[in-house]
């Protein structure tokens, strides 16, 4: 979120859909007749009045031409003076744009303030006095709005800063100062649409208590609240003292801004229950969810952690296992004095610690690589039995083109088992092992012979830690995207695995 804050284009939507709906509302209220006040001033001075020329159409067309020049000037025009692109251009266009706001609001003025004309002696006084009010305003509106770009500029940057300013000031998170921005940007909209004091003051007065509750809440009401017996009570008991402190000072501003006693005293009584009953439950829900969501967090993290460690766990009991299988494969072919077979042997043996050194390592590997290590495997093995005629050995492993990935040292503890319990040197024995792909999806079959162990034989009862690592690797690796079938008779083992790359 924190990246998103800070990108232009974000910014650019906040700024356009606040003075949309501004503008929608300001017409929806217009149209309504919430607005219409106005007829009472053409009573006194027995002018006519005409609701539509005299009110509606002035002040829609007024209500547009300030969104349009708003979305002109501080999309188009202000940026590019702001970063001294084009400065003359940009300048010349801001004059117009100042020179079209008066003579607009001039024009405008002649119809919404025809009740003005008998105060004037000369009808081209009126006039005048019109025109420059009108350009007057207008200069007012362009000091508003390059006092609202410094404003945000500001924003922007204590934005892209709030990790350093909550270093030294707690209560001054990015969340609060982005509804701090917000604010500014509400409150100078509706100061461009002219909105009643009224309304403009209690804006200005209820959004940023609500802001300066919600940090003092989140940051400090709440959290020493929590240790307490009740600690909701203890938290609202924190609240209502804040905002009956503030009644009092927010009153007399108020009565020194507006001289009126009644909506200097209503407006901070408003809102205090205003936030009492709203802004202060709501911050605790919030805060409790928040809670709840960084215990989540934690949760997935620690059980993340812990599933690494199995992982690694269960990697490191794979790989010793292979190697010193491999070992003794190498020891019994050294016995029977044959240095060819051995030294092919010892280049089998090197590309499998090659593969286990380097790639066993990484997350996934290239299928083609851990097929190459299980046929180095199986010839390795075949090394050992080769002088056996009752012993056979089948493969049929399909060659993959394919940049197809998979996770290492997934396959070959079938094969292992397959040799460590399915060869016997003394009864007739046999291994096929069958590979193929077919699109994203793997299919492994794995077939050995079973025989009867002597009752000594410390693994009789044993399979070995290959076949339950590696459905633990299943698991953890290829959840819901793997079928894994074992099946044991009396003469056979056999494995199916259909994995989705």
């Amino acid at each position: 979120m924190k990246e998103l804050l800070f990108k232009p284009s974000f910014q650019g939507k906040v700024e356009f859909w606040a003075a949309t709906t501004i503008f929608a509302f300001s017409v929806f209220f217009l149209l309504s007749g919430i607005v219409n006040a106005h007829e009472g001033l053409f009573f006194d001075p027995h002018i006519p009045f005409n609701y539509y020329g005299d009110f509606i159409f002035p002040s829609l067309i007024r209500y547009t031409f300030l969104y349009g020049a708003f979305l002109l000037l501080n999309f188009k025009v202000l940026p590019k003076l702001v970063a001294k692109e084009r400065v003359a251009l940009n300048c010349f266009y801001l004059i117009l744009i100042f020179l079209a706001t008066g003579t607009l609001f001039g024009i405008t003025d002649t119809y919404l303030k025809k009740y003005l004309f008998d105060h004037y002696v000369e009808e081209d006084a009126a006039y005048a006095a019109f025109f420059q009010g009108s350009f007057s305003y207008a200069f007012r509106l362009l000091m508003i709005l390059g006092f609202y770009t410094v404003l945000k500029y500001i924003s922007v940057y204590l934005l892209s800063h709030s990790e350093t300013i909550q270093a030294k000031y707690q209560i001054l998170t990015r969340d609060v100062l982005a509804a701090f921005v917000l604010w500014l940007v509400s409150l100078f909209l509706l100061m461009i649409i002219d909105a009643e004091g009224e309304f403009l003051l209690s804006w200005g007065i209820i959004a940023p208590t609500g802001i300066l509750l919600y940090g003092v809440s989140f940051y400090y009401f709440i959290p020493k609240a929590l240790p307490s017996k009740k600690p909701f009570l203890a938290y609202l008991w924190r609240a209502v003292l804040l905002l009956a402190v503030s009644f009092l000072p927010l009153a007399i501003l108020l009565m020194t801004l507006t001289n009126e006693k009644d909506f200097a005293l209503g407006l901070p009584l408003f809102n205090v229950f205003f936030h009492l009953f709203l802004t202060t439950p709501v911050c605790w829900v919030l805060f409790k969810r928040q809670m709840q969501g960084k215990e989540e967090v934690y949760v997935l993290q620690k059980e993340l952690g812990r599933s690494n460690a199995n992982f690694d766990f269960l990697r490191s009991q794979i790989n010793p296992h292979f190697l010193f299988n491999t070992l003794n494969t190498l020891y019994g072919t050294a016995l029977q004095e044959n240095s060819e077979r051995t030294a092919q042997g010892i280049q089998m043996l090197g590309d499998m610690m090659r593969f286990m050194l380097h790639e066993n390592n990484q997350q996934k590997i290239l299928l083609s690589r851990e097929i190459d290590y299980m046929r180095n495997y199986i010839e390795l093995q075949s090394l050992r039995t080769s002088t056996s005629p009752d012993i056979t050995i089948q493969t049929q492993i399909e060659e993959v083109y394919t940049e197809k990935f998979i996770a290492p040292m997934l396959l070959i503890p079938f094969v292992e088992n397959a040799f460590k319990h399915g060869i016997s040197l003394k009864e007739k024995s046999w291994i096929r092992v069958t590979l193929h792909l077919e699109q994203n999806k793997l299919y492994f079959d794995v077939y050995n012979s079973t025989h009867v162990k002597p009752e000594q034989d410390p693994e009789k009862d044993k399979s070995g830690v290959g076949l339950e690592n590696v459905r633990q690797r299943l698991a953890l690796l290829y959840p819901q995207k793997h079928e894994l079938v074992i099946r044991e008779t009396l003469g056979e083992f056999f494995v199916h695995l259909t994995v989705e790359l």
